[in-house]
């Protein structure tokens, strides 16, 4: 078999220019999305507990929050923790392909039906409900060629220039910045 290649040159370049055009075609007829929906969406519930340990923020607002939220629709499971500076963080994550727009305020219509029967202080704290996509789907790197500029004077411009209209941007779920380069005094 591999003698007829080698006797026919010819031969095996029309077989390959024809498996070659097979291919072309067959890329640019094959149905692709630019982002596809291969990570479930969620929705994350956060609330602070002021003064509370991880025991009494669980019994006093997971629990609660959690028998609210169960039964959303598209909904496959939920997870929540809770920490020993009172900030309870509930993940509920639905099917992939639920709009993830309609499960935040599916989950947070959940919630405001048992915000009253919640402690004062996490009512007065605020519970909050955002949608979140489970990926990171870009990272940026601010950089300057002026040398007189140092890394806390960049991420002090991002944050107040970039980071605010990234967040505006539709379709961002959330924005942040990574490496706490935060001007600060000391007292």
């Amino acid at each position: 078999m591999f003698e007829t290649f080698i006797k026919r040159p010819v031969l095996s370049l029309v077989i390959s220019l024809i498996i070659t055009l097979v291919g072309l075609l067959a890329l640019f007829t094959l149905p692709v999305t630019q982002f596809p929906d291969i990570v479930p969406p969620s929705v994350t519930v956060t609330a602070k507990y002021t003064g509370a340990n991880a025991e009494v923020s669980a019994k006093a607002v997971s629990t609660p929050l959690e028998r609210a939220i169960n039964g959303v629709p598209g909904m496959t499971y939920m997870s929540s923790v809770s920490s020993n500076d009172g900030i309870t963080v509930i993940q509920v994550f639905f099917q992939v392909g639920t709009d993830p727009d309609q499960a935040a305020v599916n989950v947070q219509n959940r919630v405001a039906t048992i915000i009253d029967e919640l402690p004062e202080e996490v009512i007065k704290a605020g519970v909050t409900t955002e949608k979140e996509v489970n990926s990171m789907l870009l990272y940026l790197n601010v950089m300057s060629e002026d040398t007189t500029l140092d890394e806390q004077f960049i991420y002090n411009f991002a944050d107040i220039n970039v980071l605010q209209e990234l967040k505006r941007i539709d379709g961002v779920g959330r924005a942040e910045i990574m490496g706490a380069k935060e001007y600060s005094i000391r007292v």
